[in-house]
C-alpha cells in the first residue's frame, strides 16, 4: 500500500471528507485528487502535517507498520519527531548551531541537572 491509499484509507476511517482534510493540511484539494489519480505521493514537507491531522505516526504513514498498535519495536525505533515550533523544537535548532564545545557544555549541564533530579 503508498502512502497516499495509507492517506485515503485513514481519512474514509474517521469519516472525513477530502475538502476537510485539505482545509485542516493546507494541502490544495487539486493536489489531493493528483494523489488518488496519477497513484502518487505526498511531498515530504507534507508528512508531519498530514501525520497531525489525521493523528498517525510517520512510522504508520510511511510503511504501514504501528509499534504502538502491534506491540513490536523494530530495531532502529528510537527516534523522535519534534514539531519545529515547540520549546523542545528551539532547543534542538539552537543546538545544531553550536559548535563541538558548546554542545559538550550543554550535555554536560544536563546531565548534571538528571543527576540531582535522580538523587531527590
Amino acid at each position: 500500500m503508498t502512502i497516499s491509499e495509507r492517506v485515503f484509507e485513514k481519512i474514509t476511517e474517521i469519516k472525513m471528507s477530502q475538502k476537510e482534510f485539505s482545509e485542516k493540511t493546507g494541502i490544495l484539494q487539486s493536489t489531493i485528487s493528483e494523489w488518488k489519480k496519477k497513484k502518487t505521493n505526498p511531498n515530504s514537507d507534507k508528512i508531519m502535517i498530514i501525520c497531525k491531522v489525521l493523528n498517525v505516526t510517520p512510522e504508520w504513514l510511511l510503511s504501514g507498520v504501528d509499534s504502538k498498535r502491534t506491540g513490536k519495536k523494530k530495531q532502529g525505533d528510537d527516534w523522535y519527531v519534534v514539531d519545529k515550533k515547540s520549546e523542545l523544537g528551539f532547543f534542538i535548532e539552537q543546538y545544531n548551531k553550536m559548535d563541538s564545545n558548546t554542545r559538550s557544555r550543554i550535555l554536560g549541564y544536563m546531565q548534571a541537572l538528571s543527576e540531582i533530579k535522580n538523587n531527590r
